[in-house]
């Protein structure tokens, strides 16, 4: 058993900060010592940022973003295109996205995919709003921006045919070699992708 090496409240703080991704229980304590240590110019006002955060953030009821209005930002921009609707599977693609600022589409979170060994169905997912938001008119085109992993293809197959004869094109990302990707260095599955999604040049 592990000898506790400081109070309740830093203990608290280090096990919460070990539960974001990407802080293991070492980099937790690292990162719950330098707040500690910086803790008028860091820790005061993150724990005033957080307790704002928790009271304003908002799912939007549109799209699924998260914002402090509802509806968020991007869906109440009048200069989107309206006819277009990127399909994410979490709010982080979207932010990936927009810092990408390839289209000025709008957008729907998913909120994961399909993975029955998970437990994941359909009516986990906001599948049936994206199908509503399509049927409702004005959408051209769908475009499936889902991971390029099996739960994420099983999940775009399962879109296209809820969104068949709503009149809308459902189109996806194209899978294949990188900008600056080096044949060689590419495994079997990128290379298969990129020769079937080949275009003219």
């Amino acid at each position: 058993m592990s000898k506790r090496i400081a109070g309740p409240e830093i203990e608290r703080l280090i096990q919460l900060l070990a539960k974001v991704p990407g802080l293991g229980p070492r980099s937790a304590r690292r990162a719950a010592l330098h707040l500690i240590r910086k803790k008028d110019q860091l820790l005061g006002p993150l724990a005033s940022a957080m307790a704002e955060a928790n009271e304003k953030v908002r799912v939007c009821s549109a799209c699924g973003n998260v914002d402090t209005s509802d509806p968020c930002t991007i869906c109440a921009d009048a200069r989107r295109d309206g006819a277009t609707i990127i399909v994410v599977e979490a709010v982080g693609d979207l932010w990936a996205l927009e810092r990408a600022g390839a289209m000025n589409a709008r957008y729907h979170v998913l909120g994961g995919v399909l993975s029955p060994l998970d437990g994941v169905g359909p009516d986990d997912l906001t599948i049936r709003q994206l199908v509503s938001r399509v049927a409702a008119g004005g959408v051209g085109e769908v475009i499936l921006a889902v991971n390029a992993t099996v739960e994420g293809q099983t999940t775009a197959h399962y879109i296209t045919d809820q969104l068949e004869g709503l009149g809308a094109r459902v189109t996806r990302l194209a899978h294949g070699v990188p900008v600056g990707g080096e044949l060689d260095y590419l495994d079997d599955g990128t290379l298969a992708a990129a020769l079937r999604s080949r275009t003219g040049m």
